[in-house]
């Protein structure tokens, strides 16, 4: 499928969404693809200043979303709100702040990264040196902005994306799948970019990914969507919260970990064991007494890891949403 980069020229506006919390609102967005639902009836809420996770597994409907709150496709039922603007009847109005990348970014190859973006710049009512100089030094590419885009690597032509959607300096910036394909060090730049432009440019963002972990370590609040339908949304530290604690703790003896575990009922749940590893359900305030309680019985506490990740949650989430739809 072809790749998009959008990028709407900005301008100064006095208007009643200037002061909204919400920046961006949909209200029971939905598409139709014949008998199939990509999405149906979604309920976003994007404050200013969120870093915003839109979670999903691979198909779950988040680029059809993107797409329809960029006016790239247009929806088969609901309304989407920016800035205060109704897209349906204020496009120009509410896109003129917004800027994105939908999938994988696309670029003339044998052009420098300068030339590619002043291409962009062209098509969306201009951006003079001073700008495309300003945007390549944040996504960290100043030093390449004069080599072809054909030597540059994944990462780098992820980053390139990044940099044509704040061409215009978007208030609101919308990335789809930004860490895609990427290695560790290539996922760490992109975070980090991402951080600089939330915390330093004070930008509002919103990160589609199914890289939950990655999404748990930058965003304030997020979305899980799965069948195109909303599973749940909210503060990710929230949610977090909600979600059931457990430690996975691997260690032996087996006889003498199960002798611990039944002398300290006071302090875990259920657990489960597989070998010499145990999922012990229990608050992590609890962590450091059982710990002591294992050492002094002898035990050989190999690793002792809390979990509560957005993935646990996520994966419990989805699980219900399919069971739904079975």
């Amino acid at each position: 499928m072809k790749s998009l980069v959008y990028c709407q020229g900005k301008e100064q506006l006095e208007h009643r969404g200037d002061m909204n919390e919400n920046i961006l609102q949909t209200r029971q967005l939905g598409k139709r693809y014949g008998k199939r639902w990509a999405v149906k009836n979604l309920n976003l809420e994007v404050h200013r200043g969120d870093v915003f996770g839109f979670l999903g597994p691979n198909g779950a409907g988040k680029s059809t979303a993107i797409r329809m709150i960029l006016s790239l496709i247009q929806p088969t039922t609901g309304e989407t709100e920016l800035f205060g603007y109704p897209l349906k009847s204020r496009r120009s109005d509410a896109l003129r702040r917004v800027g994105g990348i939908v999938e994988k970014p696309d670029f003339y190859l044998y052009l420098s990264a300068y030339k590619n973006l002043q291409v962009i710049g062209a098509l969306t009512g201009g951006a003079d040196r001073k700008r495309i100089m300003e945007v390549l030094d944040l996504v960290g590419l100043t030093n390449r902005a004069t080599d072809r885009v054909k030597t540059y690597s994944h990462g780098m032509k992820q980053r390139l994306g990044i940099a044509q959607a704040l061409l215009s300096d978007p208030e609101l910036v919308i990335l789809d799948e930004p860490t895609n394909g990427l290695d560790p060090q290539g996922m760490k730049e992109v975070r980090d970019l991402i951080i600089h432009l939330s915390r330093d440019q004070k930008k509002t963002i919103i990160l589609s990914s199914h890289l939950l972990n990655e999404i748990e370590l930058v965003a304030n609040r997020m979305v899980i969507i799965n069948n195109g339908e909303l599973v749940v949304q909210g503060e990710v530290s929230k949610l977090l919260d909600e979600g059931e604690k457990y430690v996975v703790i691997k260690a032996k003896p087996r006889a003498k970990v199960e002798s611990v575990l039944r002398q300290q009922k006071k302090i875990i749940g259920k657990y489960t064991a597989k070998g010499e590893t145990f999922d012990v359900q229990m608050d992590f305030s609890d962590i450091p007494d059982f710990n002591k309680a294992l050492v002094r019985a002898g035990v050989q506490v190999q690793a002792l890891i809390p979990k509560r990740s957005l993935e646990d949650l996520f994966l419990s989430m989805t699980e219900h949403s399919n069971e739904a739809h079975t």
